[in-house]
């Protein structure tokens, strides 16, 4: 699906992640694009930093879902682990998370994140 059909929609506030994988979908796309507002707006406000400084030099090349516990359409809650592949300048790197999300206001936000 292209990025102003799938994430796009999401990351220009025209829809809401349906569910937590769709929005871990969504913020790895802002990360890759460098839609820092998108990535703070999206992240619960307890747990938001003020600000986020995005790296120029690292340029993401690929997500994949490992696993997914809730963050359904009827859950409030949900995780899902992944690993981020980068590369910045010729180093390749790859960051594996498990991300716990939550809904608020009816919307999934990002909470945090636990370390594999």
């Amino acid at each position: 699906m292209p990025y102003a059909d799938c994430c796009g929609r999401l990351h220009r506030g025209e829809a809401d992640a349906p569910t937590a994988e769709a929005l871990m979908r969504s913020r790895y796309a802002a990360f890759a694009v460098g839609d820092r507002d998108y990535l703070l707006r999206s992240w619960h406000s307890r747990t938001r930093p003020p600000r986020l400084h995005l790296d120029p030099a690292q340029r993401w090349t690929g997500l994949e879902i490992v696993g997914t516990g809730g963050g359904g359409l009827f859950d409030s809650t949900g995780t899902v682990e992944f690993r981020a592949h980068y590369r910045e300048g010729r180093d390749p790197g790859t960051v594996t998370e498990r991300s716990r999300f939550v809904r608020e206001n009816g919307r999934w936000v990002y909470l945090d994140a636990e370390r594999p």
